[in-house]
């Protein structure tokens, strides 16, 4: 790979970060091709993008990036040997495929492996972080709750006039057959 196609492969990435809110590094290196090609599948299914980028190139990608987040730990522990990222629009989709992928696999071969993410500007770093990221709710999964919320209520009032109106109406039309 050339110097220029390296600096062109730098500034995707960073646009790509600065334009993606969520992403993953993950550990892929001692996977069988088999292995590797259903964790594509299961990715491109759920609309993640998965991508082999050297720890070099996504270090700069990071350092390129203009916002508040000091990425000088995760880079010393996270880029480190074999790394693929992760591009999702939600945050936990991610989490919840390496969760599904590990399904059935040995303790000793929980593979990929989670090596750390960026949820949000917020940085999560080791394998033990995924059963947190899995749990992390998306947006429009908080929405959805916030409406669900909202139109309890409504629905629980709306309920008891309806339950009130066939009362009386069950009345009346038992005062009208006594008469």
């Amino acid at each position: 790979m050339t110097k220029q196609e390296k600096l062109n492969l730098v500034e995707e990435l960073s646009q790509k970060l600065a334009n993606t809110e969520n992403f993953y590094i993950v550990d892929a290196g001692t996977m069988t091709v088999a292995e590797v090609n259903n964790f594509r599948q299961a990715c491109f299914n759920k609309g993640i993008e998965y991508r082999v980028v050297k720890n070099t190139l996504i270090a700069k990608a990071l350092e390129a990036l203009n916002n508040d987040v000091d990425y000088a730990d995760f880079n010393a522990n996270v880029l480190k040997g074999f790394s693929g990222i992760m591009f999702s629009e939600a945050g936990n989709t991610p989490a919840k495929v390496l969760k599904e992928v590990h399904k059935g696999a040995a303790k000793d071969r929980q593979l990929p492996a989670l090596k750390g993410a960026s949820i949000d500007s917020t940085l999560f770093i080791g394998a033990d972080q995924l059963e947190t990221l899995s749990n992390i709710k998306s947006k429009n999964e908080l929405i959805g709750d916030v409406i669900g919320l909202l139109q309890s209520p409504a629905k629980n009032v709306i309920s008891a006039l309806k339950s009130g109106q066939d009362t009386i109406a069950g009345v009346l039309k038992t005062l009208e057959e006594r008469a």
